[in-house]
């Protein structure tokens, strides 16, 4: 495992130097290798196929998809990369609401997403022309996967190392797409890849990790 999180750090720096220097060329690779540790690492997890383990896997999965599909340079790449990303979202949703109690920190889940979530579509909402449903759609459904890794961490009869790799990936996958938003609608700079990449495999290897504890 030490060998995979270390590859998978070579790589990060690997893919920021590229997007640094606009290397489309040696992006998509990197990327997609990147991407598949994180499969990998679920995979190495795994103890026994039950249901959470399966449907984690199949998001990972649908989000190296989106990874595949954002990093060419096509326009319409992007929405693509959308719904490959909200498939992966919702295959997060159901597997943490599986596990998880619905109780307090569901309502707490509930209100924080609201509140951070309203004001960003209020943002990027006169940004956004003909990708305004696409957009909310996946809106809801991040903010969905946040409220059940909410519920998730209030699910005490959970190990505590499974429950906290849910919150943090879940939340660190949120933030990422909020750099990612900033880029395709506001303004584009790499700043939006320098925080959003790091965020984002933070999020997708604390998911994959969560499989080795959660049963």
């Amino acid at each position: 495992m030490k060998l995979i999180i270390s590859l998978a750090l070579v790589l990060l720096a690997v893919l920021l130097y590229f997007e640094k220097t606009g290397n489309r060329k040696g992006l998509l690779p990197t990327k997609t290798l990147l991407s598949l540790l994180f499969i990998i690492t679920g995979l190495t997890q795994v103890q026994i196929w039950q249901p959470y383990a399966v449907i984690i896997i199949f998001g990972l999965v649908f989000c190296l998809g989106g990874d595949v599909f954002l990093a060419l340079p096509q326009k319409r790449m992007f929405l693509f990369g959308l719904i490959s990303f909200l498939l992966g979202h919702v295959c997060y949703v159901i597997g943490f609401f599986w596990v998880a109690n619905l109780g307090g920190m569901t309502i707490l889940g509930v209100v924080t997403t609201g509140v951070i979530g309203i004001p960003i579509y209020k943002w990027l909402k006169p940004h956004l022309g003909s990708m305004q449903k696409p957009v909310i759609t996946y809106i809801v459904v991040i903010s969905l996967m946040v409220i059940a890794a909410w519920s998730l961490l209030g699910t005490h009869s959970l190990p505590d190392s499974g429950r906290w790799f849910v919150f943090v990936g879940a939340v660190s996958f949120y933030v990422s797409d909020i750099f990612v938003a900033r880029d395709r609608f506001l303004q584009k700079s790499f700043v939006n890849r320098l925080w959003g990449l790091p965020l984002y495999y933070l999020g997708q290897f604390m998911i994959a990790f969560s499989i080795g504890s959660i049963r």
